[in-house]
């Protein structure tokens, strides 16, 4: 799979609102040619955008998004926490943002981001989903989770997929995960990456990508162990900084 070595958190969740319309098309604007994002299921199982168990967060709403339907979701506001210039920024679906990739010629890392108990669940959906509208015209989706259950759940419904481990430290028996979940990636946190262990993990065949990079010289750095990729809030940053940008 030809993934970039820069990919847009949530978007590019440094300059507008995280899992958005508006943040993936700041992402484009900017000049990335990947985004990731979250997927949940709203309370009546739609696969959405969205990170967090509650909503207090990033919405003007109160409660668990897992008990909250689609047609109240999409009522909140998403964008007003992050800045006045995106108010009534919406929680979109994840076919709204598959179309609005599609439009862009944008490919996706797509992080299943279950709520707590609904972790196979809501891979199976996300899988079922993704087969039956994700466009010929764009690069199959890398997807990834911290859940092994949701993993495992995606891969039996959607086997052509690539699918990423995720990980704040990298645990002991890494290779062995990756390995019954027939994963081709490890994504782990730049906070707790090594360089000794992240050597391990790419000798082993298996792309590293490292999240959340936001300075340059940590993306340098990594990236010249030999990492596959960066995914950072700021693409625009990195992109210029790495040299990467016409």
């Amino acid at each position: 799979m030809s993934v970039p070595r820069i990919i847009g958190h949530r978007g590019a969740a440094g300059h507008a609102p995280e899992n958005t319309l508006a943040s993936i098309q700041k992402a484009f604007n900017l000049g990335a040619s990947w985004v990731e994002f979250d997927v949940m299921l709203s309370g009546d199982d739609v696969p959405i955008l969205f990170h967090d168990d509650k909503l207090d967060r990033v919405t003007n709403g109160h409660g668990l998004t897992a008990e909250t339907p689609l047609a109240d979701l999409r009522a909140l506001d998403a964008g007003s926490w992050f800045d006045p210039r995106f108010s009534g920024e919406r929680i979109p679906s994840l076919a709204e943002a598959v179309a609005l990739l599609a439009e862009l010629g944008l490919g996706a890392n797509v992080e299943i981001k279950p709520s707590e108990g609904r972790d196979a669940v809501t891979g199976r959906g996300t899988a079922e989903l993704l087969n039956d509208i994700w466009p010929e015209t764009l690069p199959p989706p890398l997807i990834s989770s911290f859940s092994l259950a949701a993993l495992d759940a995606f891969a039996a419904v959607a086997t052509q997929f690539e699918r990423a481990l995720l990980v704040f430290p990298i645990p002991a028996d890494w290779r062995r995960q990756l390995e019954d979940l027939g994963c081709a990636a490890l994504h782990a946190q730049s906070r707790r990456l090594r360089e000794g262990r992240a050597r391990q993990v790419m000798a082993a065949g298996y792309d590293l990508r490292v999240f959340t990079v936001n300075r340059v010289g940590r993306a340098r750095q990594v990236l010249g162990w030999g990492a596959a990729g960066v995914i950072t809030d700021v693409p625009d940053r990195l992109l210029t900084g790495l040299g990467y940008r016409p």
